[in-house]
C-alpha cells in the first residue's frame, strides 16, 4: 500500500451546536478550519422535540416561538464566525431527534462534505448515552469529525 499525503480541503463544513462544552469545542475547530480552507460554514441547531411536552408540541405558537430563539442564537454563533475569518456562513434550524434529522435532513440540504459535532450533547435524554455522535458517525453519508 503507497503512502500518500492526506490533505484534503473541504468546501462546505457543517458544525452542529447546543451550547455544550463539547459543541463548543467543535464549532471553534469548524470555525478554525472553514477559514483555513476557505469553506462555507453550516450551523445548526435542531429544535428537539423530546423537550417539549404534548401540549407544547402541539401549539404553533410555542414552537415557532422556541424556533425563532433558536434562529437568534444562531445569529451569535455567525457573528463568531465570521469575525473568526470565515467569508461564508449559512444556518439551518430543523426540529427532530437531532442525530437522525441532521443525517437525513440537514446533511443533504446544506450539500456538506464534513460534518463536525461534539462527543456529548446538552440537551435530551440522549446526552446521557452519548447516542447522537455514535449515530452520525455510523449513519452519515459525509465524513464526521467527532471532538471532546
Amino acid at each position: 500500500m503507497s503512502e500518500k499525503p492526506v490533505d484534503k480541503v473541504f468546501n462546505r463544513i457543517l458544525v452542529g451546536v447546543d451550547d455544550s462544552a463539547d459543541a463548543q469545542l467543535a464549532f471553534q475547530y469548524a470555525v478554525r478550519r472553514a477559514a483555513k480552507d476557505g469553506a462555507v460554514l453550516i450551523i445548526t441547531s435542531i429544535l428537539e422535540n423530546d423537550e417539549m411536552n404534548v401540549y407544547q408540541a402541539l401549539t404553533k405558537d410555542y414552537v415557532h416561538g422556541e424556533r425563532d430563539e433558536l434562529e437568534e442564537h444562531l445569529k451569535q454563533y455567525r457573528d463568531i464566525a465570521v469575525a473568526g475569518g470565515v467569508k461564508k456562513v449559512e444556518m439551518i434550524v430543523d426540529e427532530g431527534d437531532a442525530g437522525e434529522t441532521i443525517v437525513k435532513n440537514v446533511i443533504p440540504a446544506a450539500n456538506a462534505d464534513l460534518l463536525v459535532i461534539g462527543s456529548l450533547s446538552k440537551r435530551g435524554i440522549s446526552k446521557y448515552f452519548g447516542s447522537q455522535a455514535a449515530y452520525m458517525a455510523k449513519y452519515s453519508p459525509i465524513s464526521v469529525l467527532i471532538i471532546r
